[in-house]
């Protein structure tokens, strides 16, 4: 099941609790929602896993940390979720929220060839950031809730699929013990 695939490739409840530099949250890592893997958990870490992914904004690990507290999800999900935006997709996706930010707030495309220097950031950031964030915040709730909704699907699928295999089970060795 993908639940035994996600606890191989998750740190242990007790690593993240007993991480010194975490323990300034206190009681807060003690809730279990943080660390279950049930429908609910799962599926609200997506929305808040991919909603801040797509936010251009620096920290993005910790502010999906923050939100799997306050909303109590899943924590490592939650933040596993940020890294679809990576330093190698991230110009990929914010060109695309921008795209969208512009076509939302009918701003004229800016015909400029972005560089990677400070002087062109502090130049033409002006000129960006609202359809960035705009496009952002949209594109960032849209997959955050098909990522709920999609898992919410999975989750009900997967469940009902088990039950089938075990009715298909005990249908075929109460028919072998005949």
């Amino acid at each position: 099941m993908a639940r035994n695939l996600l606890k191989r490739f998750f740190p242990s409840p007790a690593a993240i609790k007993s991480n010194p530099a975490l323990h300034f949250l206190g009681d807060l890592l003690h809730d279990p929602n943080l660390f279950h893997l049930n429908r609910h958990s799962v599926s609200v870490a997506f929305f808040w896993g991919l909603f801040i992914a797509l936010l251009p904004i620096p920290g993005q690990m910790p502010v999906a940390a923050v939100a799997a507290l306050i909303f109590r999800c899943n924590l490592p999900i939650s933040v596993a979720l940020v890294w679809i935006t990576n330093p190698l997709t991230m110009p990929f996706f914010f060109f695309i929220t921008y795209q969208v930010g512009r076509v939302i707030l009918q701003s004229e495309p800016l015909l400029v060839q972005p560089e990677l220097t400070w002087d062109w950031l502090a130049n033409e950031f002006g000129h960006l950031w609202k359809p960035l964030l705009a496009g952002s915040v949209l594109t960032g709730l849209v997959f955050g809730t098909l990522g709920y909704f999609g898992m919410q699907l999975y989750w009900r699928w997967h469940v009902r699929h088990n039950w089938e295999k075990r009715k298909q089970k005990r249908v075929h060795k109460a028919s072998e013990e005949k």
